[in-house]
């Protein structure tokens, strides 16, 4: 194989987007099949093998920095595994197969496959452990602070945005540890949308007009931290995290990892060094814009957004796919 300029550039080709987000689309179709079936080990383990079945295509040296575990935890797509041709760029690789495994279990709303690549050394090797996280889009980026109050960051996002406070809309995971946030939330009049599982797709949908989210805020994995933080590169917003660390374990797991300062503010720039990034998502569930997967009789549709953070160019591609002629959609 003749590599490609952008490979002694280090630069990731344009056509490596469309490879994405077929990797993206196959743990979609897969994990849909679960949809509302109870099961969301099932679920979780088919986006897992259909996403590592289609990384065999594609044309990259890639190595997963964020996926499924540790090695003796995952089967495929644990942290270390190699992906890809072996040929062109080196490239690191974050994955989520199914961000939301409850969510379709449930039948509920907002569960998506999503991936970001970077080259080699460019993705935090973020920590499985808690983040403290705030995230917005383009206007408000610049303008937030993790250490500022939660009204303080309303206040400021209201402001950038032209809205009144009460018109802004935060989402928050419902989690007791989260019952602050929310208190003072409610107290300045600011909408709130509590979500059940599932950071990432929020966090993206900040800088998506439209979506109808205009902050995040609170306490969600470090791992999805990075995946958002890949996303909102690529579309010019902002994200800040702090780990969590809920114990001695998880203090000498970020150690281990490089991070020697676990109360650290993290930036954009810690999480995703550099514009050279490619985000990934298809929607499983319908969600706040991304539509879920259907199901037809010979035929699936899928929806997916694909961005490359280089040239700021953000796709989305709705996708036809006809199962009789997909062996691997066969087997669902």
């Amino acid at each position: 194989m003749v590599e490609s300029k952008d490979a002694h550039n280090h630069v990731m080709g344009r056509e490596l987007t469309m490879e994405f987000a077929r990797v993206t689309e196959a743990a979609a179709l897969a994990s849909a099949r679960w949809w509302g079936r109870g099961d969301k080990i099932a679920a979780d383990g088919a986006a897992v093998s259909a996403m590592r079945a289609m990384f065999d295509t594609v044309k990259v040296d890639g190595v997963v920095v964020i996926g499924e575990g540790e090695m003796d935890e995952a089967p495929m797509l644990y942290i270390g595994e190699k992906v890809g041709t072996g040929k062109n760029i080196k490239v690191d690789i974050a994955v989520d197969p199914l961000e939301g495994t409850n969510i379709v279990a449930k039948g509920l709303m907002g569960a998506i496959a999503v991936l970001a690549a970077a080259p080699s050394g460019c993705l935090l090797h973020a920590p499985d452990m808690y983040m403290e996280k705030i995230a917005v889009g383009p206007e408000a980026a610049g303008k937030i602070h993790l250490n500022a109050s939660v009204t303080e960051n309303v206040n400021a996002v209201a402001k950038s945005l032209h809205k009144k406070v009460q018109d802004i809309t935060v989402v928050v995971l419902d989690r007791p540890r989260h019952q602050k946030i929310i208190d003072e939330l409610r107290s300045i009049g600011t909408r709130i949308k509590l979500i059940t599982d599932g950071d990432v797709s929020p966090a993206v949908a900040t800088a998506i007009p439209g979506s109808g989210v205009d902050m995040v805020i609170g306490v969600g994995g470090a791992p999805e931290g990075v995946l958002a933080a890949a996303a909102l590169r690529c579309l010019g917003g902002e994200i800040q995290g702090r780990l969590w660390p809920e114990d001695e374990h998880d203090v000498e797991r970020a150690h281990k990892l490089g991070v020697t300062d676990v109360r650290k503010i993290l930036t954009l720039d810690d999480l995703v060094k550099g514009d050279d990034v490619i985000f990934a998502a298809t929607g499983i569930t319908d969600g706040d814009f991304l539509k879920g997967v259907r199901y037809y009789s010979k035929m699936a549709t899928t929806h997916t957004l694909v961005m490359r953070g280089t040239t700021g160019t953000v796709r989305f591609i709705d996708a036809q796919h006809r199962l009789d002629k997909k062996p691997e959609c066969k087997k669902f």
